[in-house]
């Protein structure tokens, strides 16, 4: 039965088949060939329903929204200004200024292709126009939003926390420090890179007080993950109402304040998050029947004693199954395999002695990586549009990029006080 699964699943991706519909399917071939007569759609549209019937999930699709708002009322072109501010002067400025930029809407978004969407019409004409490499401006762009998962708030991470059974709070706050931290390797190796090169930066108008008055200018988009994350880790309210009250205060800035949401705007932004939302929603029903098909067999079970056979050490596992993420990271989407890899990997890193919490982090921060690599890389194909570089040498400039992120992971790992802090700090459970 497993091989008829996991066959027809991979069979159904090689034909391009999308993978909630390749999961879906996967489960009802499985269905009809050994349990002949079961209600297979009953059980799967069922599977479906009581899956999305979550409380944490209906945070996605505010979170969406939040994103989509944020890029049509202007306040994203703020925080722009914000980073350009703070990092202009330096050697590669303005490649420094949009890894900071893509760290603060990461607090807004939580989704990658969203980062780049809103940020990189107008960073990358911007660093191109001041010399940059069009690849490499496209490369940079599409390596700095794949912190937007890992900063909260996080729509993979809030997926995983319902597979797994963590809190959502614990999630978001152990991944902030390891964001923070992406994002700082990026700017390390975006210098050098940018030196050689002679990427120049933007001479600042003046001193400190000039930068803040920058801030204070933004003030209207800067507030918004202020009050997202400080009303979260605060205890004032949860994740789904911070989403709830994100898309509020953006609706209103953007209206009342920039102007720019109009009866048309926001159909739009609407739209495009709700499409976004069920995809998501989709993929969750699918890949919750194929995990408890995997289930009924005991594959969690049999993997975890393969693995430990190979080695008993704590640190070679994480880095087996880390390398194995990295390689389905280039073939399907983060979301996809969170929901796919979750219940089969978190026992074997439970039962070795690595906290959830932390798995779940450097989980998400390797399946980020999927977002700049081929053939799925959604990162770069989003930048490679608005950049109109070629593919190739977008990925070539992306290399050392991924580097930067590699190790970040690896650091991670190695010293999980980098994830765990935080949260001990504030009396969280991981």
């Amino acid at each position: 039965m497993v091989g008829t699964l996991l066959g027809s699943l991979f069979l159904f991706l090689i034909l391009s088949i999308p993978v909630a519909v390749a999961m879906a399917g996967a489960c009802v071939l499985v269905f009809w060939i050994f349990y002949p007569g079961t209600p297979m759609i009953q059980l799967l549209a069922q599977a479906m329903v009581t899956t999305s019937d979550s409380f944490p999930l209906m945070a996605i699709p505010f979170f969406m929204l939040v994103g989509t708002l944020m890029s049509r009322a202007g306040l994203a072109e703020e925080i722009i200004n914000v980073g350009d501010a703070i990092t202009g002067s330096m050697p590669g400025g303005l490649g420094a200024s949009t890894i900071v930029a893509c760290m603060i809407f990461a607090a807004i978004s939580g989704s990658g292709p969203a980062v780049v969407a809103a940020l990189g019409v107008m960073l990358i004409p911007a660093m191109v126009e001041r010399g940059y490499d069009p690849s490499y401006a496209g490369s940079l762009v599409a390596a700095g939003a794949t912190i937007g998962p890992v900063i909260p708030p996080s729509i993979p991470m809030i997926i995983y926390s319902v597979i797994a059974g963590t809190s959502v709070v614990s999630m978001f706050t152990a991944g902030l420090f390891p964001g923070i931290l992406m994002g700082i390797l990026l700017m390390i190796f975006n210098y050098f890179i940018s030196k050689k090169r002679g990427y120049l930066g933007k001479e600042r108008k003046g001193g400190a007080a000039w930068v803040l008055k920058q801030c204070w200018k933004a003030r209207w988009a800067l507030l918004l993950p202020i009050i997202i994350l400080g009303g979260i880790y605060g205890g004032i309210f949860t994740p789904t109402e911070a989403a709830v009250i994100g898309c509020v205060y953006a609706l209103c800035t953007g209206h009342f304040i920039y102007r720019q949401i109009t009866v048309k705007t926001l159909f739009a932004a609407f739209v495009e998050a709700g499409l976004l939302s069920c995809l998501s929603m989709f993929i969750l029903g699918g890949a919750t029947t194929f995990g408890r098909l995997l289930t009924m067999e005991g594959i969690p079970q049999k993997l975890a004693a393969q693995m430990t056979q190979i080695s008993s050490s704590p640190f070679v596992l994480m880095m087996m199954i880390m390398l194995f993420l990295l390689i389905t990271g280039m073939f399907i989407d983060t979301t996809s395999n969170v929901v796919l890899f979750t219940p089969l990997f978190l026992p074997i890193m439970k039962s070795v002695g690595y906290s959830p919490i932390l798995f779940g982090v450097v989980m998400v921060m390797n399946l980020c990586l999927g977002m700049i690599t081929p053939p799925v890389g959604v990162n770069l194909y989003v930048a490679q549009g608005i950049s109109k570089a070629s593919f190739e040498r977008m990925i070539k400039e992306a290399i050392p990029l991924m580097v930067a992120l590699g190790i970040a992971i690896l650091l991670t790992i190695l010293f999980p006080e980098i994830a765990l802090m935080l949260p001990r700090a504030l009396g969280m459970r991981v």
